[in-house]
């Protein structure tokens, strides 16, 4: 199909909205009535036509308003954008997997074109087309990572691989779920995974960086996580709180529809080739509980799972004060009856 750019924002008037499309699209990520934490990794394999898993990384109606907000959030913050000088030979490599893989999939609005080291980008939709020099930073007006990441939708986190653990050692972080880049950067995966509740006793991460440490090139691999936003917000960052803090506390029944969002992150792991870094893409996707409860199954199901989330990773996830109002709100939707198996809505 082809896309349809929306012209929106994800701060100050909040025009951000998901087509017919977006919705039956998105990233529901409970498979249950109930959730808790699990490693729940899989290949990360196109298996659904249409779906966010259907390509390497998806580009849907978002992308040019997401890449505006990215621009917007760096020229305030350039630190959300880091680069430890031993990982610009893994910026490169994650270049050649962002290229090839959008060129491939969507060759409507992406081209790549090689003549040995010198390489040829066009971008379409944001109306990029550079010429230069592979591995050479001098041609590019940004480093790799940098520069392809301003280009590609969600968070980047760059992992060196040493001493048997994973490194924060780069990372382009504009949309993420309350954690900093800058407080994390050149931390392990203990370290920066420190602030979650249960898991580490649960052996949570022991099991997930076992599984991550062995992740071989060309066997990427992911997973669904979520939380809570009050507003489309992109950028919920620890830096910005003091901004988008306050918003959760002017719930009501009356606006709760239109203002709570479910936040889903699809994160994907690829091994790269030349640095034997692990590149860790996270991408933010929303939608409102409006949207959501479209999708009846979906509406039950969250309702449950929100009822019986228990105590400490409702606060985690950032939304323990609003959880009865939640609650009260969903439950107009929940009949009792049944769910599927499965993330996806029944009429599918």
């Amino acid at each position: 199909m082809t896309i349809q750019f929306n012209d929106e924002t994800f701060y100050g008037d909040f025009t951000f909205k998901n087509s017919d499309w977006a919705i039956k699209r998105f990233p529901f990520p409970f498979h249950e009535d109930s959730y808790m934490y699990s490693v729940n990794m899989e290949p990360h394999k196109s298996y659904r036509p249409g779906s966010v898993f259907e390509r390497t990384f998806d580009v849907d109606e978002h992308y040019v308003s997401e890449m505006k907000d990215r621009a917007r959030v760096l020229a305030n913050d350039p630190l959300r954008c880091q680069s430890l000088p031993h990982m610009t030979l893994a910026g490169w490599d994650l270049v050649e997997l962002i290229m090839e893989a959008k060129a491939a999939e969507y060759p409507d609005l992406f081209e790549l074109h090689k003549d040995g080291n010198r390489w040829r980008w066009i971008n379409k939709p944001l109306g990029i087309d550079d010429t230069f020099t592979f591995l050479d930073e001098s041609t590019l007006p940004y480093g790799p990572m940098e520069y392809i990441t301003r280009q590609t939708q969600g968070d980047f986190a760059v992992l060196d691989q040493r001493d048997d653990n994973l490194w924060m050692d780069a990372g382009m972080v504009t949309t993420q779920a309350d954690w900093s880049l800058d407080f994390d950067i050149g931390m392990n995966f203990f370290e920066w995974h420190a602030p979650v509740p249960k898991a580490h006793e649960m052996g949570i991460f022991v099991r997930a960086l076992k599984f991550l440490l062995n992740i071989q090139q060309g066997q990427p691999a992911r997973r669904l996580n979520w939380t809570m936003t009050v507003n489309p917000l992109l950028d919920t960052s620890p830096e910005n709180y003091h901004k988008w803090g306050v918003m959760k506390q002017g719930l009501t029944r009356e606006n709760i529809g239109d203002k709570q969002h479910l936040r889903v992150e699809l994160q994907t792991f690829f091994r790269l080739p030349r640095s034997n870094a692990l590149v860790f893409p996270i991408r933010c996707y929303l939608i409102s509980f409006n949207d959501l409860v479209t999708v009846p199954k979906w509406a039950r199901r969250l309702h449950r799972v929100i009822r019986d989330l228990p105590e400490e990773l409702a606060a985690y996830k950032g939304f323990i004060d609003n959880r009865p109002l939640m609650v009260e709100w969903l439950s107009q939707f929940d009949d009792g009856s049944p769910t599927s198996d499965g993330i996806w809505p029944d009429d599918d």
